[in-house]
């Protein structure tokens, strides 16, 4: 294996393991449990949001997660 090879195969090793790292933390921040009905309008914008789009950047998800965080019970 060449070294453009495996610098290649690293890469993609490395995306994939992002992308999973962020399924994660998405899945953990939206737990129903986690919020109270009196954010009803503000998840429904989130979802909303989420739903009308097929794709979106890492910085997007970012926010998106920050955002559901901060609705999150303390």
């Amino acid at each position: 294996m060449s070294v453009e090879a495996g610098t290649q195969a690293e890469i993609e090793m490395m995306i994939e393991a992002i992308k999973d790292r962020l399924k994660m933390a998405t899945a953990a921040a939206m737990q129903a449990s986690a919020f109270s009905v009196d954010q009803y309008e503000d998840i429904k914008d989130i979802y909303e949001i989420v739903i009308s789009k097929p794709n979106f950047s890492i910085s997007e998800i970012e926010a998106l997660v920050q955002e559901l965080g901060k609705l999150r019970r303390s």
